[in-house]
């Protein structure tokens, strides 16, 4: 068995600074919070490292929001907090609309 600390995703992301998520934490992400989440780990890391656009939280200035096509009118959207150079993913999950916080990436 693995140990629940152990780093499952490590993604650098554009602006600068490295999300992580342990095992513990994405099974609480992928069951309990959006179960349709489980098995798109790599869609995640690919939302964090390649985002189509990244807009920062309008309640919390250390939030961001990476947004990644799936399909047609279909994101996948990475929540993240900023803590200097490093970050920690907060949830993942599909979304059929991206929210109205300030558009950061790509300028």
């Amino acid at each position: 068995m693995a140990n629940e600390q152990e780093i499952v995703l490590e993604a650098a992301t554009p602006l600068g600074f490295t999300v992580r998520v342990t095992k513990a934490y994405w099974e609480i992400i992928s069951t309990l919070k959006h179960p349709v989440m489980q098995g798109h780990l790599e869609d995640v890391r690919t939302a964090l490292e390649a985002p189509d656009e990244i807009r920062l939280s309008k309640s919390d200035d250390q939030v961001y929001l990476f947004y990644k096509t799936r399909r047609r009118g279909r994101w996948v959207c990475a929540v993240s907090r900023r803590t200097g150079s490093d970050g920690f993913l907060i949830t993942a999950y599909p979304t059929d609309a991206i929210k109205e916080g300030e558009h950061i990436w790509p300028i």
